[in-house]
């Protein structure tokens, strides 16, 4: 076992059964992710594409169309992106519980904000969908573009608070330093990883345009001023450019990555992922060689090789936290068997010392919540119970016993057989003493 640093925070763990072995969760939890990431990219970079082609359509009207026409596809891939979202939140709760809500409180107040953010930014997106037509009219278009880059900044924003978060909890080390949200932003490497996931976005956005705006079923007539052709074109150079970046930002994102996490199972996964990548990328260029009639013969296979790079990096991402958090999941699992064997030698211990012997005052603790020196609560106060058995504690300890029924609107005491016989005569005496004085 690898010894972690003295000021790693190693709390201990509550033995409870997961669920589903650990095993099948962490497959449903890459396979979830993967789900979920690629809506969030479709959501996060259809807003990117929208706000940008709005701009251009204050000077070129033909980009205001199809800018509105991607702004549709936004509403419902945000949809979907949250319900997948449930399923990877459940099971990395379940596998990491420990560094997850670690890192989730480290955060802090960002980290509450991201319901009300995801709220307001899908308002805005709403606001922008709906008021297209009749805000691009009488001077308040810019009005509409404020909105719309108001809600993909707030989209975009969003993303980074939950790779901060996944980030942190790789580093128990680097807890001590966190002091919100911002001083997380420099443990590990969140800007290259925040910067890798745009560009991913941007390019799974551009595949996706290309084959809804080229399918046959697209009516052409909702984006006046392009051909099928020339909208597959387009998509094309968005995922082909932004995919040659990631060929920089792939290892600026690698070369950055702390070596807590490195093994040799990752660079083969990574290297392995960079090669179907490339075949992709040539595939793309070779598509948007292609003339009008052909473009769009190789998507399928395109997008094949695609999700193959997306599992790959998928299951990249999970070895690297399994190898980084190893060290501190075995000495929080080496703590917690420590203290249930400690628990249970004090148990142990305490069983087999003979009880302490109460004095009158701890033992009337059974009875003070009832019993009050000279207000009426549930029961008399002790002003009363001494002027009823004044002299004669051992009517006040038959009483106990097998208490009756004397006020119809409050409940009957319980039986307090189980205090014993010795102990009820102390009560008692002491209820006799506190009630003589209190009157």
């Amino acid at each position: 076992m690898i010894p972690l640093l003295a000021t790693t925070p190693v709390p201990r763990d509550l033995p409870l059964p997961l669920p589903l072995p650990e095993g099948v969760l962490i497959v449903l939890l890459v396979i979830f992710f993967l789900v979920h990431i690629l809506f969030v990219n479709l959501m996060v970079g259809g807003s990117v594409l929208v706000t940008f082609f709005e701009w251009l359509g204050r000077k070129d009207a033909r980009w205001d169309p199809l800018a509105a026409a991607i702004g549709r596809t936004i509403t419902v891939n945000k949809s979907l992106a949250v319900v997948m979202g449930i399923g990877p939140l459940l099971c990395i709760n379940l596998v990491y519980t420990m560094q997850w809500y670690s890192a989730n409180t480290l955060t802090g107040h960002a980290w509450l904000m991201i319901v009300p953010l995801v709220i307001v930014a899908f308002l805005l997106t709403y606001l922008h969908k709906y008021k297209w037509e009749s805000w691009s009219h009488g001077g308040w278009k810019w009005l509409h573009q404020l909105v719309g880059l108001a809600a993909t900044l707030l989209l975009l924003f969003v993303p980074l608070i939950f790779l901060a978060n996944v980030n942190l909890m790789l580093f128990p080390g680097e807890w001590e330093k966190v002091r919100g949200f911002f001083s997380s932003l420099s443990i590990g490497n969140v800007l290259p990883r925040y910067l890798h996931f745009i560009a991913a976005s941007l390019a799974m956005t551009g595949l996706f345009l290309a084959g809804w705006f080229g399918r046959e079923g697209h009516e052409i007539e909702n984006t006046p001023g392009f051909t099928r052709p020339e909208l597959r074109r387009i998509f094309y150079k968005v995922a082909a450019y932004v995919t040659l970046a990631q060929f920089v930002l792939g290892p600026l994102l690698l070369f950055t990555l702390p070596a807590a996490g490195i093994t040799m199972q990752l660079y083969v996964i990574i290297v392995s992922g960079a090669l179907v990548g490339l075949l992709t990328l040539w595939l793309l260029f070779r598509e948007l060689k292609a003339g009008d009639e052909r473009i769009g013969r190789s998507y399928v296979p395109i997008c094949v090789l695609f999700s193959f790079v997306v599992l790959g990096m998928g299951s990249g991402r999970h070895v690297y936290r399994q190898a980084a958090l190893a060290p501190h999941q075995a000495e929080i699992k080496e703590r917690t068997v420590h203290y249930a064997a400690a628990l249970a030698a004090f148990n142990k211990q305490r069983a087999a010392a003979p009880p302490a012997e109460q004095t009158p005052e701890q033992l009337f603790m059974n009875c003070a919540a009832c019993h009050a020196p000279n207000v009426k609560l549930v029961g008399p106060p002790l002003t009363e119970i001494a002027q009823i058995y004044a002299g004669n504690p051992d009517g006040i300890v038959a009483w106990a016993k097998a208490p009756g029924k004397k006020r119809p609107e409050l409940p009957q005491m319980p039986p307090m057989i189980h205090l014993g016989e010795a102990n009820l005569r102390k009560i008692a005496e002491l209820m006799l003493e506190k009630g003589k004085a209190a009157q």
